[in-house]
C-alpha cells in the first residue's frame, strides 16, 4: 500500500487556508481516482508546545504504485495539484511512503 503525506506549512491567513481547503481543495480530491482513504488533520498542527510547524496534514491511501500513479495523472489528480497555489501560502511538502 502506498501513502501520500502532504503537510502544508504554516498559512499567511489560517482561516482563509482552511475554508478553501474545506470548500474546495477537498472536493478536487475526493474525485480523483483510485484513492482507497483519504484523511486530514484539524489544523493548525502542534508540536510539543512549540509554535505550530504545519498548518495541515492530508494523507491519501493507494492499494499501488499502478494506483497512485494513475490517480495523481487524472484530470482530478492534476486539477488538485494546481489548485496548491491558490492557498498553500505556506508551501506544501509531500512525501510517498510505502505501508508495511
Amino acid at each position: 500500500m502506498k501513502r501520500v503525506v502532504v503537510i502544508y506549512g504554516v498559512a499567511a491567513d489560517s482561516a482563509a487556508f482552511h475554508k478553501h481547503y474545506r470548500d474546495v481543495h477537498v472536493p478536487l480530491v475526493l474525485a480523483m481516482p483510485n484513492v482507497a482513504e483519504f484523511r486530514f488533520s484539524k489544523g493548525p498542527v502542534a508540536s510539543g508546545g512549540a509554535a505550530a510547524p504545519a498548518e495541515l496534514v492530508a494523507f491519501l491511501d493507494y492499494a499501488s504504485s499502478e494506483d497512485l500513479e494513475a490517480s495523481m495523472a487524472s484530470p482530478a489528480g492534476q486539477a488538485a495539484v494546481a489548485d496548491l497555489a491558490n492557498f498553500a501560502t505556506g508551501g506544501a511538502s509531500i512525501l510517498t511512503v510505502e505501508l508495511g
